[in-house]
């Protein structure tokens, strides 16, 4: 079955994050898987800046977002008390899928490019569906 394609022009989001303590590693920078909770984070404020929670999701439509695939490029290191910003913006959206590409800059370096790829599934039995219709259309 083919995929519907559609352009998707987006409005890029901006989340701002404060990196703490807590963040850190040994060497006193960002720790690298903590860059993926950042961009979870921005994309999760992303949907529901387009009034789609991950439990409304789950509870109104029966389905979730899943992360089908992740490139990460990382420039430059996130140190202690940095202030954060993440840019978060559609590239590509799909019937079952949507395509984010996100930065992460201190002030204005860019420190991280990287895209994902999530795939909208089912909960019972995790199998790709159709995104619900509200989403994909605020995606227009």
């Amino acid at each position: 079955m083919a995929e519907d394609a559609a352009p998707s022009p987006s409005v890029a989001a901006r989340t701002r994050v404060r990196v703490f303590y807590e963040d850190t590693d040994a060497t006193g920078v960002v720790y690298h898987a903590n860059y993926l909770k950042y961009f979870e984070r921005a994309r999760t404020l992303w949907m529901e800046s387009r009034g789609a929670t991950h439990r409304a999701l789950a509870d109104t439509h029966g389905v979730a977002f899943t992360l089908a695939d992740a490139q990460v490029r990382f420039r430059a290191p996130a140190r202690l008390d940095d202030e954060l910003e993440i840019v978060t913006e559609v590239i590509e959206r799909r019937r079952a899928r949507i395509v984010f590409a996100q930065e992460i800059y201190c002030v204005d370096r860019l420190l991280i490019k990287a895209r994902f790829t999530v795939a909208c599934v089912r909960l019972r039995g995790f199998k790709p569906c159709a995104l619900p219709p509200e989403l994909y259309k605020e995606m227009e």
